[in-house]
């Protein structure tokens, strides 16, 4: 069985609600924010596109253009109503807000039902790119390390482990090299 954040449920109501807002899902590496979202999209009927700037090389933000492109071909060629474009580690991206603001508004104009999630593990970066170019256009989601609870319940782990390796839920598996 596979474990499911309570914030899974608050991210489904998000992008069940009408096109308003940009998603933005952060916080620290490892703690599961695209198994998270991987396990959104087998749990959604809404088309979807998803992208990784985690091997990306690009000198500059026209990587996001291309890419939301494709997600708008995807939408007109599978008849859809809506679909739900997601960008994993978009941090990597040079000037990325400039992009994403861009293409949600000309979105927005046209009425094209292009929903967005971006991931992001680098809050500086993050931030930085919201407030600059994107104020008002976005609901920011934090995903924290998991709790005590949320190890217990996954993982069975007992307090003194919960302690000593985090809330981690990569490190799982490793105990027992301790």
């Amino acid at each position: 069985m596979v474990f499911q954040r309570t914030v899974l449920q608050d991210i489904i109501a998000r992008i069940s609600e009408p096109r308003k807002f940009i998603q933005v899902l952060v916080g620290p590496r490892q703690i599961g924010k695209t198994t998270l979202i991987k396990q959104l999209l087998k749990k959604t009927d809404i088309t979807h596109y998803f992208v990784t700037a985690d091997d990306l090389y690009a000198a500059d933000n026209t990587w996001i253009r291309r890419e939301w492109s494709n997600a708008r071909l995807q939408l007109q060629q599978t008849g859809s109503k809506e679909i739900l474009f997601v960008i994993d580690e978009i941090q990597k991206v040079p000037n990325w807000s400039e992009a994403i603001k861009k293409e949600w508004d000309v979105d927005s104009f046209s009425d094209t039902a292009v929903k967005v999630i971006l991931l992001g593990s680098s809050r500086l970066l993050i931030q930085k790119g919201l407030t600059e170019s994107l104020a008002g256009r976005y609901e920011l989601t934090n995903i924290t390390h998991w709790s005590f609870d949320e190890m217990r319940d996954a993982f069975d782990w007992s307090l003194d482990q919960y302690i000593y390796f985090g809330g981690y839920p990569g490190s799982a598996p490793l105990i027992g090299n301790e």
